[in-house]
């Protein structure tokens, strides 16, 4: 077996306050890593921290986001797959890194997700309505509905993940920083990795 990483992201700003209160729910952003570090993660997201209005499909950098956002808080979670579920993953991210200037932010389809209709047009996406569509063809996941409709708190409401921690970005990437100042190997599990030096307000579950 092997896993995949849900990354769930509370970031100040307009755009993010009003999805806030759509979604009722604190994390409004989800992106997928392939480490438990979250130093291969993608998502459909701003282009640049700072530039909501410019958004498609990106490779995050979470010390980018970090200096952006000081005060944004994560919470990371593991999904379990198996060995070709996510070599399948990880070889759809990186054709659509490739190629991440033809895929863009689903606005349009914004009001579609409130009025519960389906609604896709070529490359356009929300941050979790990418994910959703991918994890379903590998067979990772089944929604109830179309991937359209499948929101953030979709993934913070599915059962088959493990809170591996909730905390603030600038704790994560000083941990981060920390593990890579002691060597510890890249594709390490985390667990072990980070048993016993979780940042202060940290949170470890299993």
């Amino acid at each position: 077996m092997a896993e995949i990483y849900i990354a769930f992201v509370d970031t100040p700003g307009f755009f993010a306050g009003i999805i806030r209160r759509v979604i009722h729910q604190k994390y409004i952003h989800v992106a997928l890593s392939l480490d438990p570090y979250l130093r291969e993660t993608y998502s459909i997201g701003r282009r640049h921290p700072s530039i909501p209005l410019i958004a498609g499909f990106e490779k995050e950098d979470k010390k980018k986001i970090l200096k952006a956002f000081p005060g944004a808080d994560y919470m990371v979670c593991s999904m379990t797959c198996t060995a070709r579920q996510k070599e399948y993953i990880e070889q759809e991210l990186r054709k659509a890194m490739k190629t991440r200037f033809r895929y863009h932010y689903a606005v349009i389809g914004l009001p579609f997700i409130l009025l519960g209709r389906p609604f896709y047009q070529k490359n356009h996406f929300t941050c979790s309505s990418y994910i959703a569509r991918l994890l379903e063809e590998a067979g990772v996941c089944r929604w109830n509905r179309h991937f359209s409709l499948i929101t953030p708190k979709d993934f913070y409401e599915y059962k088959e993940k493990q809170i591996i921690f909730e905390g603030s970005l600038k704790e994560l990437v000083e941990w981060d920083q920390r593990l890579e100042a002691e060597r510890v190997p890249a594709l390490q599990f985390i667990r072990p990795a980070f048993a016993g030096i979780l940042p202060r307000g940290g949170s470890y579950e299993r």
